[in-house]
């Protein structure tokens, strides 16, 4: 087994992000370590993982217990889970020297990682993601979180793993639409910071789990997102800094909110909203409509929606964006393209803007 490997350097928090087929064994092993030593782990999954992936989750419930979530995907984000979860970690007796284990996507990364921050003021925690997007993005920097009713990820910590484990043997069990959804994180990458990134994506064809520049790519995603994290961790730069990891967020956070969580995947989302944010830069005069064209194209290429599947009323999207942790002083912060590859914070966009990049992702 072969892998690649990239260091996100933040001090004495430094840790390695491991990208290779078979690669999760790692975390079997650590586990097994840890167990030796009299310390604590316990492994947090979701119902699909454990269907998908049952010899892994049943090699790591031998050195320590395994929590479920109740229910797969964004509603798993609650108050009530992240409970189960402390309760489980008190009911194995977990010490400050015990270890988290997320194995699951982004939700469980997000779940597990700030019940590792929380229980005791934080225990170590080492992330296994099993989907493309939580390889590329939400395993990587350090942000945990939940959701509430009024919005998506209000409640959280930044706290960094010991380690990523990114198996890419593991995305085979992926369906289609899961795998696809994690496409559209990767072509925000190209699109904020690395137009080379974004043409390769535009000629590569449709990825797929066992493509074979995928683990390269991962990587640059990986890179590119360890390198804004070590110079922003906590996105409190006044000008873009980690706020540009947001390029689409904005408009996918409300579509996700105002949709209902769980009637579009996180991805397909961001997909929209990567082509409304586009929208938005045609109209500030940043980019030309031939280019919004190809940033439509790289994601239906990847089976990725570019408008609304349901009309939503924009008026409710506007709302909802109101509420967003990326508005400061109460302006709404958007991150728009310069150009396909070059992506800015901007914050005095024009609520006409808005509003037109709404209605032309399909809103009402």
């Amino acid at each position: 087994m072969s892998s690649i490997a990239h260091t996100v350097s933040l001090g004495d928090r430094t840790y390695e992000v491991r990208i290779g087929n078979g690669i999760s064994h790692e975390a079997v092993m650590r586990a097994a370590a840890e167990r030796s030593k009299g310390r604590v782990v316990v492994t947090v999954t979701s119902p699909g993982v454990q269907k998908a992936l049952p010899a892994l989750v049943k090699a790591l419930a031998e050195h320590g217990p395994v929590i479920i979530t109740q229910v797969d995907g964004e509603t798993a984000k609650s108050s009530t889970e992240l409970a189960r979860i402390w309760e489980g970690l008190a009911a194995a007796a977990m010490g400050r020297d015990g270890t988290v284990i997320a194995l699951g996507g982004g939700v469980v990364g997000d779940l597990a990682g700030f019940a590792a921050a929380s229980y005791l003021r934080g225990v170590s925690f080492i992330q296994i993601p099993t989907t493309l997007l939580a390889m590329v993005d939400s395993s990587v920097g350090g942000k945990t979180g939940i959701n509430l009713p009024q919005g998506k990820n209000l409640v959280g910590a930044f706290h960094q793993p010991q380690v990523v484990l990114a198996d890419t043997q593991v995305l085979q069990s992926l369906p289609v639409r899961e795998f696809s959804a994690g496409v559209a994180e990767v072509i925000k990458y190209g699109l904020l910071g690395d137009g080379t990134l974004f043409a390769k994506l535009e000629s590569a064809g449709c990825l797929t789990w066992n493509h074979p520049e995928l683990a390269a790519i991962i990587l640059r995603c990986v890179e590119m997102k360890a390198s804004i994290v070590a110079k922003d961790e906590r996105e409190t730069a006044e000008i873009n800094g980690r706020a540009l990891l947001n390029l689409g967020h904005t408009f996918g956070h409300a579509i996700e909110a105002v949709a209902g969580y769980g009637t579009y995947l996180h991805g397909e989302a961001i997909a929209v909203g990567l082509s409304m944010a586009a929208t938005l830069s045609q109209d500030l005069g940043f980019l030309s409509e031939a280019q919004v064209r190809r940033v439509q194209s790289v994601l239906k290429l990847n089976a990725l929606p570019v408008n609304l599947t349901k009309p939503l009323k924009a008026e409710d999207l506007m709302a909802a964006m109101r509420r967003d942790k990326k508005v400061r002083s109460g302006t709404l912060r958007f991150i728009v393209m310069q150009d396909l590859g070059v992506a800015v914070t901007h914050d005095s966009v024009p609520a006409l803007s808005v509003r037109k990049a709404l209605l032309a992702g399909g809103a009402v």
